[in-house]
């Protein structure tokens, strides 16, 4: 056993501060930082390469480039930096991740280690680079350019997903089915009517999107506090508008973390809705409902032990993601308490969070045009469910229809409630014969006038409107 190392005196302590009493040196902690470039920010699973490629190393990496370069020509273009340097830097600018995440390992500072690579590969023309600029400059405007990308990537999928939606709610304008409040049934209404419902949030989340891409297309070039003391704002004027990008109003050393909370709050909402047209079809899929049901591939199995098995999988999927998006809005809204001018307590949580956030809505978005588009939809199951216990659901036109005749409401309330309730869920309940056999009603309503009260033309007669609203 190795002998136990002998306490220090206070002399010897003061000569090495790393050093406690009985207790081995410190040595330097290894830098925890990002040891090995990730392709993707999320697991490949639920990752698109189109997405994914947005929140890439290599991408942030150019995104970098890109602002440090129009920075630059700002520079050049108010007679700051000859044009002959702005060229050979144009001309030699590139980076390597590899050696970017090695220089990083030693100065313990991404955006130097970046800045580091670059004049590697641009020589003595690299000290017109990130004149007058600071790290957030660079940090924040780049990824403003990866959220406006990520934004137009949402909104074209969106668009998909609206086309879809409408196309089938086309499809089934007449596609009569029970509406249902509380679970139980209430009124006839038709496929495509709740399909517009499901349209009409699509369509106000792509303003929302819209809205969102303007909120996040801000860039700042204003130094290390924001007071444009080191640099001047017409570069930050000429650069942003190079990029695309407006200057922000007010910044500090940071753009203002509320922009970034808006956007996985927006982000949050639409996973919300795309949760909410899955939980339905789950439910209009159930084996005693089936008046919907999600395409099942060939060869595609529903259950290790059970062969019959068709469950929804896709949908709860999207469901499961939207819990995901969910769960980062609190974090989203606590970076925006930063201390003083800035912290960087909102760097850790923005690297996983905005890439989650982004790969996750743009997989629910594709996975939901899958399913709508290949969505099975089965009118003789909705007809069926909806005759159930002889029409019970029409209760409400044969009430309005004993008022009309002079009956008091409270009365043919009563009557038609007893009918009602005498057949549902009774062994071949069937309200209609109920009523047809009650001299109460036979009494005030012909034959006739109570066949049109079990009609579902009245609950279709007024959708043109909607149809109309939304180009149905």
């Amino acid at each position: 056993m190795a002998e136990a190392p002998l306490a220090q005196s206070s002399q010897d302590r003061s000569k090495d501060p790393g050093r406690l009493q009985n207790k081995p040196a410190l040595q330097p902690e290894p830098y925890i930082g990002r040891a090995v470039a990730r392709r993707w920010p999320l697991i490949e699973r639920y990752t698109l390469p189109e997405m994914g490629s947005i929140w890439s190393e290599q991408a942030k990496f150019q995104s970098w480039l890109d602002v440090e370069i129009a920075a630059t020509a700002a520079q050049c273009q108010l007679g700051r930096v000859p044009a002959e340097a702005l060229a050979e830097i144009r001309a030699k600018a590139n980076f390597q991740v590899e050696r970017i995440l090695e220089i990083e390992a030693e100065v313990r500072h991404d955006v130097i280690a970046f800045l580091t690579n670059v004049n590697e590969h641009v020589g003595d023309a690299g000290r017109y680079i990130h004149v007058g600029m600071t790290s957030s400059d660079v940090l924040d405007t780049g990824l403003a350019l990866q959220m406006k990308a990520s934004v137009a990537l949402l909104r074209a999928e969106l668009d998909l997903l609206a086309d879809a939606l409408r196309a089938l709610a086309r499809e089934h304008k007449g596609t009569v089915m029970i509406g249902r409040s509380h679970a139980i049934h209430g009124e006839p209404i038709s496929f495509g009517f709740k399909l517009a419902g499901w349209l009409a949030e699509v369509e106000r989340n792509r303003e929302r999107l819209e809205r969102l891409e303007r909120v996040v297309s801000v860039g700042q070039i204003s130094g290390a506090m924001g007071t444009y003391a080191n640099t001047d704002p017409q570069v930050e004027a000429i650069a942003c508008a190079k990029l695309g990008l407006v200057p922000d109003t007010a910044s500090t050393q940071v753009i203002a973390r509320d922009r970034h909370a808006e956007y996985v709050q927006t982000l949050a909402l639409v996973g919300a809705a795309l949760e909410r047209f899955s939980t339905e079809i789950r439910n209009l899929q159930r084996t005693d409902v089936l008046e919907v049901e999600e395409n099942f591939a060939k060869g595609q199995k529903g259950s290790s032990a059970m062969p019959h098995k068709r469950n929804p999988i896709r949908s709860e999927r999207i469901g499961g993601l939207a819990r995901v998006l969910r769960s980062y809005v609190v974090a989203a809204l606590e970076n925006c308490a930063l201390w003083h001018e800035r912290d960087i307590s909102h760097s850790s949580v923005e690297r996983m969070m905005l890439p989650d956030c982004s790969v996750t809505l743009h997989f629910m978005l594709r996975e939901t045009t899958a399913v709508v588009a290949g969505l099975g939809v089965y009118p003789e199951n909705m007809a069926r469910n909806m005759n159930v216990y002889g029409g019970v659901v029409f209760s409400q036109r044969v009430l309005l229809a004993l008022v009309d005749t002079g009956l008091a409401r409270e009365e043919a309330y009563r009557i038609v409630q007893r009918n009602a309730h005498s057949a549902w869920n009774q062994p071949g309940g069937d309200f209609r014969a109920n009523l047809e056999a009650d001299a109460d009603v036979t009494s005030r309503l012909s034959p006739a006038d109570l066949a049109e009260c079990f009609s579902t033309a009245l609950h279709q007669q007024n959708l043109e409107v909607i149809w109309q609203r939304l180009g149905i």
